[in-house]
């Protein structure tokens, strides 16, 4: 901050110790009576006896005595003054009368220069001193700094040289090219303006949490080496109508007096939601915001190398004046990661992690599908605490194991047991999930099944594609909802009888079906969109689904469901029956160990019991790794292949 702003932040607390010194002082004056007197009222008072205090002042160019005190009958904030010539009769009389009957308080200045300077210290420093204590309550209670009174400055904080590369960017090689012509501006934007280029003036960042869109910015303005201005959507929104606009105009002015720079705007969805939503009234604040940031970015006035980089997970409600070419020009979509780019972010954050050598990066990636950065992160935290809580010098694929499962559901119930009944019931749902994801090609593959209670569940089946992909078929859409019933049916098939633990299954089951008819077209219905994949933002998806259909054809909608879901339920039904004997084998070897993982549950297919030695889980463990290896040979041919 330079001096002119140190200067005019401090101008509100000069101008309040002014007002409140003045406040004090006139109250001062108009609360005091002093009475004027003469010399022989004065003598009579002082052989009266009812002088309580004297004070006598010698006037050095008048050759007079100032005489102030007070009588017994003053109240507190009275007394009088009176002036006579210079005379040592005078004094003697009344150091006389003091020393006779009437007692009182005498005082005499032989030096008023410096009584006169005691009198400024006593009277006004006092205030002073509790003017400065005011101000610094104001200054606590405000925000403290210059920027206590100024509730219009701008929030957005400069980092003058961000220390974020690319190098710490893993996983998004496409969205750091989309990037990079940014970089080549602001280092010389010569080049692009004499080819009559225009550089995108915003470029938004679409994308679920956790997927390194605020690091992505980082390393823009780390990369370019130039100033960034950091700030989040809801700094501009205050109680106050105006101020966020006004905060609006100050962060581009800050930002032109240190052009070539990048803006980051976090969460933008907070002030840039579209305007005029209707049902709820509208928000004057958060238009008015919005109405000034649409100025700045694209108005009369230019602003000459600043670029705008936002970041949001709710696209849906942007402002449509927001998203044209001219304000946010390019909008970069950072998705989750795939198996190769989890690969290189389990890379940047097993830097400093101690892993056992048992444990590689690559096999980590193919049981995390879905895991955002922000996830995998965390997830190799939790497992070097809890290696930190076991006394252990390396993190085991056991820590791994557990802290998945901690990401996915919540720690452990240790201490919620069991009846034996629920037990098996659990047992024996979860074997059911595990056995379609065995014999069904287009279900999911169980990596992992567990009978402990975590969060809201009892148990869990954990099922991850076997390959990623872009698109499904028809098929594998059909199959995962079998997948999903076979808990259920297993439940109805052993015990003749079902339980509440489907609930959830169930849900996922009948969106699956769901969109296959009124948004996939996968029914005899036709290749129609029936509904819109998501409802009115503002008034809850489900509740205000757009639906431009009839009542018949949304009966004929709900036949389509319950005859997939029916004839999935058949399906699943069959499969079960026909595989009694691995569904027992797999829950009652989840009654002994109550976790079992896909290795483990591949041993028990093939053997009929688990590994009882450690040779056969050495030979484990080597199939495991020979696996992984072949899928290094196989990714490499394709990326080969690819670059040919």
């Amino acid at each position: 901050m330079n001096k002119k702003e140190i200067k005019k932040g401090l101008l509100p607390y000069a101008f309040l110790l002014i007002f409140f010194l003045g406040c004090l002082i006139i109250f001062k004056m108009f609360n005091t009576v002093v009475n004027e007197i003469t010399y022989d009222e004065f003598i009579k008072d002082l052989n009266g006896g009812k002088i309580t205090e004297l004070t006598i002042t010698p006037k050095v160019r008048t050759e007079t005595y100032k005489l102030t005190g007070k009588l017994d009958e003053y109240k507190e904030n009275e007394s009088f003054v009176l002036y006579i010539p210079k005379s040592e009769e005078f004094i003697s009389k009344i150091t006389d009368a003091k020393e006779g009957t009437n007692n009182f308080k005498l005082t005499i200045i032989n030096d008023p220069e410096a009584s006169s300077w005691l009198m400024v210290i006593v009277n006004v420093v006092p205030y002073i001193i509790l003017g400065g204590l005011v101000i610094w309550v104001f200054s606590k209670q405000l925000g403290g700094g210059s920027k206590s009174m100024d509730f219009g400055k701008s929030r957005a904080k400069l980092v003058e040289q961000s220390k974020a590369t690319f190098k710490d960017v893993a996983g998004l090689t496409e969205e750091k090219e989309e990037v990079q012509e940014l970089i080549d501006f602001l280092k010389n934007p010569k080049k692009f303006t004499n080819m009559g280029a225009r550089i995108p003036k915003g470029i938004l960042l679409v994308g679920p949490p956790g997927t390194g869109k605020t690091l992505l910015a980082r390393a823009v303005a780390g990369e370019a080496k130039v100033p960034f201005y950091y700030i989040s959507g809801s700094d501009f929104v205050e109680l106050f109508v105006g101020i966020g606009a006004s905060r609006v105009r100050d962060m581009f002015k800050e930002a032109k007096m240190n052009a070539p720079c990048l803006i980051f705007i976090d969460e933008i969805d907070a002030v840039g939601r579209q305007r005029g939503t209707g049902l709820g009234g509208g928000h004057d604040e958060r238009e008015q915001t919005l109405n000034q940031l649409l100025t700045e970015m694209d108005g009369f006035g230019a602003n000459e190398g600043i670029i705008i980089i936002a970041a949001t997970n709710r696209p849906d409600v942007l402002d449509p004046a927001l998203l044209r070419p001219g304000r946010f020009d390019r909008q970069v979509t950072v998705s989750l990661p795939d198996k190769n780019a989890r690969i290189e972010i389990l890379k940047v954050h097993a830097k400093n992690k101690v892993l056992d050598k048992n444990i590689t990066l690559e096999y980590l990636a193919k049981r995390t599908p879905g895991f955002s950065g922000a996830d995998l992160e965390n997830l190799l935290n939790e497992a070097a605490l809890l290696a930190v809580r076991r006394n252990k010098n390396v993190i085991t694929m056991s820590e791994i194991d557990e802290a998945t499962d901690r990401v996915l559901m919540g720690p452990a119930k240790i201490t919620k047991k069991y009846t034996d009944k629920e037990k098996k019931l659990v047992a024996y749902h979860e074997a059911g999930h595990a056995v379609m994801g065995l014999k069904l090609d287009g279900a999911n593959e169980v990596q992992k099944i567990t009978i402990i209670p975590r969060g809201h569940a009892g148990g869990y089946t954990m099922m991850t594609p076997k390959e990623e992909a872009f698109n499904y078929t028809k098929n594998e859409l059909l199959e995962s909802i079998c997948g999903l019933l076979g808990g259920r049916v297993a439940e109805e098939v052993t015990f003749n009888e079902i339980t509440t633990g489907a609930h959830d299954d169930f849900k996922k089951a009948t969106k699956i079906a769901r969109s296959m008819v009124t948004e996939y077209g996968m029914s005899s219905l036709g290749p129609m969109m029936l509904e819109e994949p998501d409802g009115n933002t503002f008034l809850g998806r489900d509740y205000t689904k757009n639906r431009n259909i009839s009542d018949t054809v949304a009966h004929e909608i709900d036949e389509e469901m319950r005859s997939i879901i029916n004839s999935c339920y058949e399906k699943t039904k069959k499969i079960i029956t026909e595989n009694k004997k691995l569904l027992s084998l797999i829950a009652n070897t989840l009654l002994e160990e109550e976790t079992i993982t896909k290795e483990e549950i591949d041993y028990l297919v093939e053997h009929g019991h688990l590994p009882k030695n450690e040779e056969e889980t050495s030979d484990k463990k080597e199939n495991s790794k020979e696996e992984t290896v072949k899928e290094k040979k196989v990714n490499k041919k394709e990326d080969t292949n690819k670059t040919k």
